[in-house]
């Protein structure tokens, strides 16, 4: 079976992308995403692009999806009711949380503290104790722990997390205290703390393991869903699931560990990135997704996106490796209004999102949105997805007519307007990437891709200073290029807790090597031979007395060979450096250490595309007008799909495409690359 497809699910459409992979064949499509049960886009979009490529679902042989199912779950409050067991004495683990309040020097007067994930109620504490080495000091009391499972019973929990102190070492108690509650709770998911983040420090241990109980029924439940919807259509291929740091995992093992799935939505549209970018020779990117909802944005580095130890949705920050991505509620369905109290035009982060839409959808919406505003300016033509999806133009002049009325400017100034704020909510997002960061945007290219991702990368880019402003060829699906051309991925990290100077190479290698084993076995069960397996290693490092470590990748035959630690201390103080601009002289400590197994992924060499002369004129559909910095201005509207490698596209200009539209302001010009790709930047450089 030769054939994989990717699947990702946003707010407003569903994208999928089939790849023949022998060949290199591939087939997109969009289909409109399905709020109340995102499965249902999905297998109505699998139909699809199956009858498009004349194959039958029996044919594909690895399904690969991106979800915002666990996201939503934790953002619109609908988790699981869940139970906590921990040691006696830390009932309020959850409670006492950590001193750092969110904001500026007087934050803590506004700031509302989020309500615990699992409430005290529903907390017991059971009498236990480990010593910091997993030592036993108190050995489990089995009587008392049942009687304090059993008082759980009344509160109706749903999901269940075991929490002991430093298990993170030693497991055993936890594993014991989980037979007894599964009797008990014969038909709840069950999640253990060391199984689930085997690392220090208890609130951070027990608040990812609580999130993982938090999501798990859900996920569990959406994820069997699929998967026998899948089945009855006649797929029998392995169904993998994109984890929030951009690697996949078997769809059976993502029901027991879904926090790690809590950013998998966003992962897709990076992985997406990094598959251009190898085609398009570009090494430094800061990609731009926009979709109906909103906006996520990321830094790529020298082919590698910024990799973070914490996942955040909301207010929620738990301990689970994803690839960093910033997300601010700016896209195509974004609504514009008018607040009486200040009369300044604000836009979003509400959303109209799939239903009922834009105004210009006709399906009902009322509200201007950030695409209205796009077709009052020109910069959408009155039709989308190939002709197959109209525009009413009528419609979103007259919903932008109230904001303009409002404001007390015309319907094009209004418009302009708000496109003005949601490309700054964008620019603000990618400081934060980038600049917060202590990198120069100017150093890095931008991407455009989703929906609406064409229609502001020139005008954010512009924002940046970051040039060549890149359109990549089907931007509007690029995230299901993303979870179908990405790789298999199994992280294991370990509490190591020493200094540099009470440690040595060798103890360092001998915990890499064991490390190594269970990534490559986790990985081999999944069906990727160990020859086909890239194992990474990172060690977490501070100084002595700091709170937090900083990530430093390392190589296991360094240590073996010797050199190793003091190549390590090395570059941890040059990173820090970079980060902080100074450094202490103090012992270093080495907190943790992490293996990850990384598989191969799909080979799906980009298509090369005719060589032009430099004239697009084969590409012209017809002239048109665009509303461009307070005038109309004479413009021309591009078929992206009849391009050639070299075509100069002068702006201002429009290109069109089944699955987005491109917009090219003045005083720049676009190259079309090899692959199709289009480079813009400003017509002096």
């Amino acid at each position: 079976m030769p054939y994989r497809l990717g699947v990702d699910v946003g707010g407003t459409f569903t994208d999928l992308l089939l790849i023949e992979e022998n060949t290199g064949e591939t087939w997109r499509d969009k289909v409109p995403s399905t709020p109340h049960d995102p499965s249902e886009a999905v297998i109505n979009g699998t139909k699809a692009i199956c009858n498009i490529a004349g194959i039958s679902p029996a044919e594909i042989g690895q399904f690969l999806h991106g979800t915002t199912v666990a996201t939503n779950a934790v953002l619109e409050g609908k988790g699981a009711k869940t139970g906590l067991v921990v040691t006696k004495g830390y009932r309020q683990v959850l409670q006492v949380a950590r001193s750092l309040v969110p904001g500026g020097l007087a934050a803590w007067i506004t700031w509302p503290k989020p309500v615990p994930l699992a409430a005290l109620e529903c907390t017991v504490e059971i009498d236990e104790r480990l010593d910091a080495s997993g030592t036993v000091v108190d050995e489990l009391n089995e009587a008392q722990a049942r009687a304090a499972l059993e008082s759980l019973k009344a509160e109706g929990i749903e999901a269940l997390t075991i929490c002991l102190l430093n298990s993170y070492i030693n497991g055993a108690h936890e594993l014991k205290v989980a037979e007894i509650a599964r009797e008990i709770f014969p038909d709840i998911p069950i999640s253990l703390s060391h199984e689930i983040l085997p690392e220090m420090q208890e609130y951070e241990r027990a608040l990812t393991t609580v999130a993982n109980s938090l999501v798990r029924p859900v996920m569990a439940m959406y994820i069997a869903n699929l998967r026998n919807k899948l089945r009855e259509l006649g797929m029998q291929g392995r169904i993998n699931l994109l984890r929030s740091d951009g690697g996949l995992i078997g769809s059976e093992k993502a029901e027991l560990t879904p926090v790690n799935l809590l950013m998998s939505g966003p992962a897709g549209g990076v992985t997406g990135a990094l598959w251009v970018a190898e085609n398009s020779n570009v090494k430094n990117i800061l990609t731009l997704d926009v979709g109906g909802t909103s906006t996520d944005v990321a830094l790529i580095e020298n082919g590698e996106p910024l990799l973070r130890r914490e996942t955040s949705v909301g207010h929620l920050t738990v301990r689970a490796s994803s690839l960093d991505v910033k997300t601010v509620g700016a896209g195509g369905g974004s609504i514009a209004h008018v607040p009486e109290l200040t009369g300044a035009l604000r836009v979003g982060p509400e959303s109209a999102g799939a239903v009922p839409g834009p105004v210009a959808y006709g399906k009902g919406g009322t509200q201007p949105t950030v695409t209205d505003a796009h077709v009052v300016l020109g910069n959408l033509p009155e039709s989308l997805l190939g002709g197959s999806f109209e525009l009413d133009r009528p419609a979103a002049r007259a919903a932008v007519k109230g904001i303009a009325d409002a404001l007390g400017v015309t319907i094009e100034e209004a418009a302009q307007g708000i496109i003005d704020i949601a490309n700054e909510n964008m620019y603000g997002a990618l400081r934060l990437v980038s600049v917060q960061q202590g990198y120069d945007p100017r150093d890095f290219a931008l991407m455009g891709f989703g929906g609406a991702g064409s229609l502001h990368s020139n005008a954010v880019g512009k924002l940046m200073g970051s040039y060549p402003v890149v359109v990549p060829v089907s931007p509007g699906v690029l995230c299901a290029v993303g979870d179908a051309t990405t790789q298999m991925r199994y992280e294991h990290a370990r509490s190591f807790n020493r200094t540099s100077t009470k440690t040595s190479d060798g103890e360092i290698a001998t915990w890499l090597a064991e490390m190594q084993e269970v990534v490559m076995k986790d990985l081999e069960e999944e069906g990727v031979a160990r020859a086909d397996q890239v194992v990474k290693f990172e060690a977490g490092v501070r100084y002595m007395g700091q709170g937090f470590e900083v990530d430093i990748p390392i190589e296991l035959a360094d240590f073996q060979a010797g050199g190793g630690l003091d190549k390590l201390m090395q570059a941890f103080d040059e990173e820090h450096e970079r980060l902080f601009t100074f450094n202490l002289d103090v012992e270093h400590e080495i907190v943790n250490l992490r293996a990850v197994s990384i598989g191969q992924g799909a080979k799906m060499p980009a298509q090369d595309i005719a060589q032009g002369d430099g004239d697009p004129s084969q590409a012209k559909l017809r002239d048109h007008k665009m509303w461009v910095e307070g005038k109309e201005l004479p413009a021309v509207i591009y078929e992206r799909s009849k391009l050639e490698s070299g075509d100069k596209l002068q702006g201002p200009c429009v290109v069109v495409e089944m699955d987005s539209t491109a917009v090219i302001l003045p005083d720049h010009v676009g190259t079309v690359d090899g692959c199709g790709n289009i480079l813009i930047n400003p017509v002096e450089a």
